[in-house]
């Protein structure tokens, strides 16, 4: 007797269970959708992100979340035969004019075509993002709630887009909008205003009206359709309107908005429920985050009292003035170097907790995954890589000899 069988699965004549396929999604919408929540625009002018390489026009079915584009994940993708890996670091940080195959670098690019796997990078634009980005992820696993941006930025510019569309068309043509990237709002997507009305044109001799005859007068049941485009998604929003649109040709406008002040920006500043001294909450991080050689480093009294966190995943030491401003009691980041670290525990600021880089920006991984996944509605699997691509792979724990001499020179 075969199985029983949830949803998205099937029995086979074994009653054995297996995954139906999923349909996936064109990797043009699977950018659009990485993009739409994570602006190219906020991303630094130094930075390099967006695809790296694959086709737009191909289908994706799975997508695999990394921090980094090493060997060993690129071992992962092709291994698990997914059609895009997404990692937070770049691949290609500096300009280069090739990449061949003995380049360590245009070897994995290489692969990866092979492979019909394609790559795609967030990084500082992830470090920015106003919702679900590696800040968020960060505070949130490490339970800091009521979070705001240590240091804000404003909004990318966004663009709102005014199309008219007949009354049975318009369905349809939001979600393509929406595919392409337009309609989000914050946490929201397929946001759209829409008001019905009449909609008159004469069409001219040349034209082949959808609706309609050559030189007489027509009125048509239209919808106003009103839906903001981030400017980086405009000129593809704008192709799924002229793909997508029953007439030949559309009537729309598209409107600039101002800059508005946003949740956009680096580091998060929150609260803890509860007060944790700065061991507890050293011991929380070594808890929650991925294991490394390095563990997590304290600068500051263990028993000193914690209630305002400042996090910066990544290299975040640069933020300790901010987090100071800010009222913080510990502010956790990584790649804490020696002279910021003395001369910040000379002043009457905030504690210092350092993790390995890689542990900081982990929890994003799991945190975009969902996000997409729930964006393309469940069209593509996504994975988090099991692959650890933190560098340091040991760590000697040291004896005080201050103390061990002491007791020498006592017993002589």
């Amino acid at each position: 007797m075969a199985l029983p069988v949830n949803e998205g699965e099937y029995g086979d004549p074994q009653g054995n269970v297996r995954a139906l396929p999923r349909p996936g999604a064109p990797l043009s919408e699977v950018v659009a959708a990485l993009e739409a929540r994570y602006d190219p625009a906020l991303a630094e002018e130094w930075d390099a992100v967006g695809l790296v390489c694959g086709d737009p026009a191909e289908t994706v079915r799975s997508v695999l979340f990394a921090v980094d584009p090493t060997e060993a994940v690129v071992d992962e993708a092709v291994e698990r035969g997914v059609d895009l890996v997404v990692t937070h670091h770049s691949l290609l940080l500096t300009p280069v004019h090739g990449i061949p195959a003995s380049d360590p670098k245009g070897r994995l690019v290489h692969r990866l075509v092979r492979a019909g796997t394609g790559l795609f990078t967030a990084h500082t634009n992830a470090d920015r993002a106003a919702d679900h980005g590696v800040n968020d992820a960060l505070a949130a696993v490490l339970g800091v709630g009521n979070t705001v941006p240590l240091e804000s930025v404003g909004a990318p510019h966004t663009n709102t887009l005014v199309v008219f569309t007949p009354v049975e068309d318009t369905d349809r043509l939001v979600d393509a909008l929406s595919a392409a990237g337009a309609g989000v709002i914050g946490d929201y997507t397929r946001c759209a205003w829409q008001t019905v009305g009449t909609g008159t044109f004469i069409p001219g001799d040349e034209t082949n009206p959808a609706i309609g005859a050559r030189g007489r007068l027509e009125q048509v049941p239209e919808t106003r359709l009103e839906m903001v485009v981030p400017r980086s998604a405009q000129a593809e929003v704008l192709r799924a309107l002229h793909e997508w649109h029953p007439y030949e040709d559309p009537g729309y406008a598209v409107f600039e908005n101002s800059q508005t002040p946003s949740r956009a920006g680096l580091g998060r500043l929150g609260e803890l429920a509860h007060p944790l001294t700065l061991r507890e909450f050293a011991e929380r991080a070594a808890a929650v985050l991925p294991a490394t050689a390095a563990g997590v480093r304290v600068a500051g009294d263990p028993d000193r009292l914690v209630r305002t966190v400042a996090v910066c995943g990544g290299s975040g030491s640069s933020m300790y003035d901010k987090a100071a401003a800010a009222g913080a009691d510990v502010l956790l980041t990584s790649d804490v170097k020696h002279h910021p670290a003395v001369d910040a525990m000379e002043v009457d600021g905030p504690a210092i907790c350092d993790v390995a880089h890689y542990a900081s920006e982990w929890p994003w991984l799991s945190v975009a995954a969902d996000v997409l996944h729930r964006d393309l509605g469940g069209r593509v699997e996504v994975t988090v890589s099991r692959r650890r691509t933190d560098p340091w792979s040991l760590h000697v724990a040291q004896t005080d000899r201050d103390s061990a001499v002491g007791e020498g020179l006592a017993r002589g």
